[in-house]
């Protein structure tokens, strides 16, 4: 044990000794075919900026996915959700490669990974293998490209991180290439009146200012009327040459008569601080629209370290008869880049548009503790939920609560604890808290119970109630039936379902043994791949159990031949 914490040890020295900021030569392509992404490094997402960037895998799954440089596997994990499987490569020059949704592993790590797989008999695992115990060398086939935990479609999502910080930094400074002339796109600017006694073109509140593209390329706004602190937002995003995606821009500057107000890019930033995105950009507008309009001034509340440059968080003070222009200077990563520029008028005039504040009868203070009864339920946000103080609306039902609504965004997770004293202890073993979507159906929510209350918690706002699961799971066969024999397939394919909370544990049998059944959700699958190669006895009988949220299961027996 000393011996490994010494190799650890001087494994990080070393890193710290030699690191190359960006090395350019050291790493080769995750992949042989050209890069085309689908996302880059730093894209707004819900909740957090992209970690990497995604590559196109020519809508297939199962291209060779190869070591960027020599390294050892330090972390492979296995989940349903987010990155489906994932492989983590450590390397000498201080850099750690990550590949997600992974269709599988090369066969060593493939051998390697099931062999926990059945010990733990469960799919989802995450090890932490010791160092050196599974090396690879650059040119090695590690992995094959898939569509597995939280994709949309077949692609690689690939990152860089430093081995010492474990931040994420921009695949695209390492030398890759992509081809890319094309400039961002602008497409929405908007004003914002930051103080008191501020205002944009005679509005409290935020406003869309119109602007026209010139000859030179770059785009005028009309003269802007103001007075106060101000700060400007606007919405866009990027294209590579070889794709339609709307991917994120690299870099913003902001200029005021020359004078740099604020400056940020997405050259690398901490997990621990992503979910400021949220008061990076503006949340509410998002929560009505859909659309990030990212602001070019910086929030009290916003803690990212993304900032390059900020003077007054990036606010204009706007003095009655003075003059100012106002520059944003929007960027990709290989440098093409527009640029906007805002003529603001210091002058005061009377209001047209005053500001929205609409008191309710709750009132979160952001810096403290809240908690309120709405009949059905109480709810508690603790302190730092939110980034600001508010006024909240919350409404009561019989069984029933609704939380505010999307245009504010919860920092933290607050908890709703319901009494179900009238419910019988049977009714009680088939509820759940779920929360209603925009059809006013229920979606599982995990539910603690404890004697007669029940508790969940959430970041996200909306109506919540106690739904009812009667019904079991479904267990299906796809690709086989009774009796039949199956001594040509290379694996069993099954679907599971549950149509209200949704499935908890599944689990299956082959003559009494455990078998490694791979999930998709997406596809509501279980699949065994018969090279596992269980037993070698001709008749084979089949169990699969699958358990829902609340407890129903269903039990699903097969009896299948094979030589």
């Amino acid at each position: 044990m000393r011996t490994r914490l010494f190799s650890v040890f001087f494994f990080c020295l070393s890193i710290l000794i030699c690191q190359e900021k960006y090395p350019k030569d050291s790493f080769r392509s995750p992949l042989d075919i050209p890069l085309i992404l689908s996302g880059t490094f730093g894209e707004l997402r819900s909740n957090h900026f992209h970690s990497g960037i995604d590559i196109k895998t020519q809508k297939r799954q199962g291209l060779p996915i190869y070591a960027i440089q020599d390294g050892t596997v330090t972390r492979i994990k296995v989940s349903l959700w987010g990155y489906g499987k994932a492989l983590y490569v450590a390397h000498p020059n201080g850099f750690t490669s990550v590949y997600a949704h992974l269709k599988k592993f090369s066969p060593e790590i493939e051998a390697y990974i099931k062999e926990i797989q059945y010990k733990k008999q469960s799919y989802e695992v995450e090890v932490f293998p010791d160092y050196g115990e599974l090396e690879v060398k650059k040119e090695d086939v590690i992995a094959y490209s898939g569509n597995t935990g939280g994709s949309s479609g077949p692609h690689l999502h690939f990152e860089i991180r430093s081995s010492v910080t474990e931040k994420p930094t921009n695949p695209l400074l390492y030398g890759y290439e992509v081809r890319d002339a094309t400039n961002p796109t602008l497409v929405g600017l908007f004003g914002y009146p930051l103080s008191k006694d501020a205002h944009v073109n005679q509005s409290a509140e935020k406003i869309q200012l119109n602007f026209t593209q010139q000859k030179d390329g770059s785009f005028l706004a009309d003269k802007v009327l103001a007075n106060g602190t101000i700060g400007f937002g606007f919405n866009g995003f990027d294209r590579q040459d070889l794709a339609a995606n709307k991917n994120g821009v690299y870099s913003v500057k902001q200029t005021v008569n020359g004078k740099v107000y604020s400056e940020y890019d997405f050259e690398t930033f901490s997990f621990g601080e992503t979910r400021y995105i949220n008061t990076f950009i503006d949340y509410a507008h998002f929560g009505k629209f859909r659309q990030r309009i990212q602001k070019c001034f910086k929030d009290d509340s916003n803690k990212l370290s993304i900032y390059n440059s900020l003077y007054l968080d990036g606010k204009i003070p706007v003095v009655e008869g003075l003059s100012y222009s106002v520059e944003l200077l929007i960027s990709d990563i290989e440098g093409n880049d527009i640029k906007v520029v805002i003529p603001v008028e210091g002058k005061k005039a009377p209001l047209k548009i005053a500001k929205d504040d609409k008191p309710t009868d709750y009132f979160i203070k952001a810096n403290k503790p809240n908690s309120f009864d709405l009949g059905a339920a109480k709810v508690y946000f603790p302190e730092s939920t939110f980034y600001e103080d508010f006024y909240i609306d919350l409404k009561k039902g019989s069984d029933t609560i609704t939380i505010h609504n999307e245009t504010v965004a919860a920092h933290r997770n607050f908890t709703m604890t319901f009494d179900v004293s009238k419910y019988s202890k049977q009714e009680q073993k088939q509820l759940f808290i779920a929360r209603l979507d925009k059809n006013s159906e229920p979606r599982h929510y995990k539910t603690y119970k404890r004697n007669n209350t029940f508790s969940a918690r959430s970041r996200t706002f909306g109506t919540f109630t106690l739904a009812k699961d009667t019904t079991p799971p479904s267990i299906k066969p796809r690709n086989f039936k009774e009796k039949q024999w199956l001594s040509n397939y290379r694996y069993l394919s099954l679907e599971i379902a549950d149509d209200l909370s949704g499935i908890k544990t599944y689990s299956a049998t082959l003559n009494g043994e455990w078998i490694l059944m791979e999930y998709e959700p997406k596809t509501r699958t279980i699949t065994y791949n018969f090279d596992d190669k269980i037993n070698g006895k001709t008749q084979c009988d089949l169990k699969v159990l699958a358990t829902d949220n609340v407890g129903n299961s269903t039990t699903f027996t097969h009896t299948f031949f094979r030589k």
